[in-house]
């Protein structure tokens, strides 16, 4: 039907069933400083085609990777993303992140739901994974409340430099628990070991690292582990799914949890999302684990077929028995990571891996003959590394949006953070974009 307005009838109505005499009444409490208090000063109504090319302009003034050369990281990065992934999340059967509630009817939907899940458990090295959350930061955050759940302790320990919006997702999701948050950052970015060491204790509910760290480099997950299990506390691994083609996956060294940012997987930069949450755990830890998952069984016939399975969830069961508050999944994106990984392989997620390995330490070493510019350490990384340039990052990130380069992220915007300018290469970077970024650089190199 149309959209009708409420009569001035209606209004006086509802207000008198509130029991205030005035819409101003109503919102009184809230303060004027953050009220809008002038009018909206809006234009005319337009035709379609003056409304599209409107809109055409505000995007245009957008950056965008297709048009330039992108270093930027720091959990989104800028992969190719094949043409069949596309063409098939464009199905109409596909483009919605839920199923029916009765869910075994879309047996398409729940089977891509269980092949993701498959993947995620065979490139984590893990035993069950959920069929995904919103980001990689909310799934950080579920990590942190089903570790709480399981042992009730109040301690959680960072080991070394994490993703700071991931810290932060963590803290906001988790402020009614009543956590205490601990760090263990050594001053080139890593874990502190020996720090590590004193601050775990029978206290601590879970211990974190990120691997590759938001540096870039390599933490030692074997010591990490040995720490974490001692007193009893849960190993929290926050990858980037990507590194797993060439990394040892977490369930070789006895993660009890891992999460991580799947937009490497098929999902374009969007300027920040839709992402996609990764989260793979322990068969023990089943029962506890959120989201949904999506089980393969047989039908009456004898037939292969699909069902949620362990609904554990809020919208299933009793709010005070739920393991979880989540009861969607990130459907649409986790059907692209599902394409993009078979499209990929094994072998083609390896490749890819090692292609990223290559230019980002070819990079490195061009930036290293550079006078002036410094690293934050010596230590092995990935696919992305801090330079400490001789002029405020923000200088080289200005001038290189002249010359359509994305010179990385500035850290300094970020708590917790060292100074310096983060930068990741893909794939995607030509030998000449390398080449012209390090260009860009040497202009600011100390004389």
């Amino acid at each position: 039907m149309s959209y009708i307005a409420n009569t001035k009838a209606e209004q006086e109505e509802m207000l008198r069933q509130i029991g205030v005499k005035s819409f101003e009444e109503l919102i009184a409490s809230i303060p004027n400083e953050i009220r809008l208090l002038d009018k909206f000063e809006l234009f005319p109504a337009l035709s379609e085609y003056e409304v599209v090319r409107l809109f055409t302009e505000y995007a245009n003034q957008n950056l965008n990777s297709s048009e330039y050369a992108t270093f930027m990281g720091l959990g989104a990065y800028d992969h190719y993303v094949p043409a069949l992934v596309n063409f098939v999340i464009d199905r109409a059967e596909f483009k919605t992140a839920y199923t029916p509630y009765q869910a075994e009817v879309s047996q398409g939907t729940l089977q891509a739901m269980y092949e993701f899940q498959s993947m995620i458990c065979d490139l984590t090295g893990m035993d069950v994974a959920n069929a995904s959350m919103l980001d990689g930061g909310s799934a950080l955050a579920e990590a942190v409340l089903m570790a709480f759940a399981h042992n009730h302790r109040n301690e959680v320990v960072f080991a070394g430099q994490i993703n700071p919006n991931y810290i932060s997702t963590t803290k906001t999701i988790t402020a009614g628990k009543n956590l205490n948050f601990l760090f263990a950052v050594d001053s080139d970015g890593t874990c502190d070991l020996n720090a590590l060491e004193r601050i775990v204790t029978d206290k601590t509910t879970a211990v974190i690292f990120q691997q590759p760290n938001a540096y870039g480099n390599l933490e030692d997950y074997e010591v990490i582990e040995r720490i974490a299990h001692s007193c009893g506390a849960m190993l929290i691994v926050v990858v980037d799914p990507i590194s797993l083609g060439i990394l040892k996956p977490p369930g070789e060294y006895n993660a009890d949890i891992v999460v991580g940012e799947g937009q490497s997987l098929g999902i374009p930069l969007s300027f920040g999302g839709p992402f996609l949450g990764i989260f793979a755990t322990k068969q023990e830890f089943i029962r506890k684990i959120p989201g949904r998952l999506s089980g393969m069984t047989l039908d009456v016939d004898g037939k292969r077929a699909f069902v949620l399975t362990l609904q554990t969830r809020e919208q299933q069961i009793k709010r005070e028995r739920a393991t979880s508050n989540i009861c969607t999944n990130q459907g649409l994106m986790m059907l692209a990571a599902t394409v993009y990984l078979s499209i990929m392989g094994k072998s083609g997620i390896k490749e890819l891996a090692e292609i990223c390995f290559k230019k980002a330490h070819y990079l490195a070493e061009k930036i290293k003959e550079i006078n002036g510019y410094k690293f934050l350490n010596d230590k092995p990384f990935f696919r992305e590394f801090l330079v400490i340039p001789p002029v405020e990052p923000e200088k080289i990130i200005a001038e290189g949006k002249k010359e359509k380069i994305l010179a990385g992220i500035d850290t300094s915007k970020f708590s917790g953070m060292h100074k310096g300018l983060l930068i990741a290469v893909t794939e995607k970077r030509t030998e000449d974009e390398i080449n012209r970024f390090v260009e860009l650089l040497s202009r600011f190199s100390v004389k």
